[in-house]
């Protein structure tokens, strides 16, 4: 999980703002009734009951401040009523240093699916917006204390709301900071799915921040959504068959990138640049460093695809 951070988080927010309008809808069923006692329904001010309508600013916005830990469960799962109630225990006992965010897979395939996930219980860490740790199955209570403590561990100096839970402010839910209205405008854009029209508000906030890095992120990322949108699988055959095309060859990439081949797409291109010269390795070598700026930069394939690259050029 930890290996497609920055696209399954992106994906996350793009599928949930789409079927969210804005999502901003405050936490509740799919049908904006509460969830019977017997689906995990949240209790507590730590725990939370998460819709593909509230994925956005109850998991991703949340996740600013301090870890959000994303169990997703169903009804007709035994492991998952082991587990369920543990993580409650345990987000209680937090006291909000870190949220508890259940999501009911049936209710909310798309969540599911923008994590990839193939079985439940299944849960998911996510801070700073990406989802950061996960693990699957039942596990034990004290593998899963000591897996939230180093989780905890790890955040507490990146994220301000952990250290203001401890400090004896975690009685209040932790505060989101103001959203800059800039960004609103981009993000407004990408909930109707107007990839140019959030591109456009992104290049605006560059032209008066070049150095502005979630605008930077931010822009790579639409592009590459607006891209993957109407990739065609059937590109990778095209792209095998014609290895000299250079087109085929970005879009078998941008269609493996898509169904999470992140490997693939990185060595073809690599491959494609230590076949080409002149303006179409430039070409390719642009297009392979802007598929590395939807990771982390500390991904371990986009540090090996890096080291490759150098390679075929130097």
């Amino acid at each position: 999980m930890a290996g497609a951070v920055d696209l399954s988080a992106l994906r996350a927010r793009a599928d949930a703002a789409r079927t969210s309008g804005a999502g901003r809808a405050p936490a509740s069923g799919p049908d904006g009734a509460s969830a019977p006692p017997d689906s995990g329904a949240a209790t507590g001010q730590w725990v939370i009951d998460v819709t593909e309508q509230t994925f956005q600013t109850d998991v991703l916005e949340r996740s600013l401040q301090v870890p959000v830990v994303v169990d997703l469960w169903a009804t007709w799962c035994q492991p998952c009523k082991q587990l369920s109630p543990v993580l409650e225990r345990l987000a209680e006992q937090g006291r909000g240093t870190w949220i508890l965010a259940k999501v009911d897979i049936d209710a909310n395939p798309r969540i599911a699916q923008a994590f990839g996930v193939q079985s439940i219980p299944t849960v998911i860490a996510l801070a700073g917006g990406q989802p950061v740790e996960a693990f699957s199955g039942a596990q034990p209570e004290p593998q899963v204390r000591q897996w939230i403590e180093t989780l905890i561990t790890e955040f507490r100096d990146k994220l301000p709301g952990i250290r203001a839970a401890e400090s004896g402010d975690g009685d209040a839910e932790p505060e989101l900071e103001e959203e800059d209205p800039r960004f609103v405008a981009a993000e407004d854009a990408l909930d109707r799915g107007d990839y140019a029209g959030a591109e456009a508000a992104y290049q605006r906030i560059l032209d008066a921040e070049p150095a502005n890095e979630q605008a930077n992120a931010a822009i790579a990322q639409v592009r590459f959504l607006a891209r993957a949108e109407s990739a065609d699988p059937s590109a990778v055959a095209r792209a095998d068959a014609n290895p000299d095309d250079v087109d085929a060859q970005l879009a078998a990439a941008d269609a493996e990138l898509a169904t999470e081949q992140v490997d693939a797409a990185f060595a073809r291109l690599v491959a494609t640049v230590g076949r080409t010269d002149g303006e179409e390795r430039d070409r390719v070598r642009e297009h392979l460093v802007g598929l590395f700026e939807l990771f982390p930069p500390d991904d371990t394939r986009v540090m090996a695809a890096r080291r490759a690259l150098a390679r075929v050029l130097f």
